[in-house]
């Protein structure tokens, strides 16, 4: 495809982290860059999950060294949580741009399958795909030409 250079480095310092406590860890950081700070029991509403499923992912993320946590206060990230909370968010960025703008979705189908496949998806192909985006917002007649073509 294209020759892309692969350069987008994705791969996680935190090892064994999985896809439930990815997405905790950025509901926690997408919190934060709305300046809401969030107890286990938010945590539990906006995820929609037990408040029991939230407090054994919270012990977790605590001794991987994520967060800091306690029942009375809020949750906070370590500066290792954030950095690996930014890693997951910024993949399913990537992901809900080039389904949004490449593939031409809607934003709430981007949104949702982004959420599915940050989880599994390469950094190869990541990066690549980054790269295409790039490529088509810059050659915008190109993309207004497959879109086109993909409505017929």
């Amino acid at each position: 495809m294209l020759g892309l250079p692969y350069t987008f480095n994705m791969m996680s310092e935190v090892q064994n982290l999985s896809s439930g406590l990815e997405d905790y860890i950025e509901a926690i950081y997408t919190s934060q860059l709305e300046d809401k700070q969030l107890k286990g029991a938010e945590l539990a509403r906006k995820l929609n999950i037990s408040r029991a499923s939230v407090s054994e992912a919270l012990s977790k993320l605590v001794s991987k060294g994520l967060i800091t946590y306690n029942r009375y206060e809020f949750i906070s990230l370590t500066k290792a949580g954030e950095k690996e909370a930014k890693r997951v968010y910024e993949k399913h960025h990537i992901l809900a741009d080039f389904f949004e703008n490449v593939l031409g979705v809607s934003s709430l189908l981007a949104g949702e399958n982004a959420c599915k496949i940050e989880h599994i998806v390469s950094g190869d192909i990541l990066s690549r795909m980054e790269k295409f985006t790039k490529f088509f917002k810059t050659h915008k007649k190109i993309l207004d030409l497959y879109i086109e073509e993909s409505e017929k």
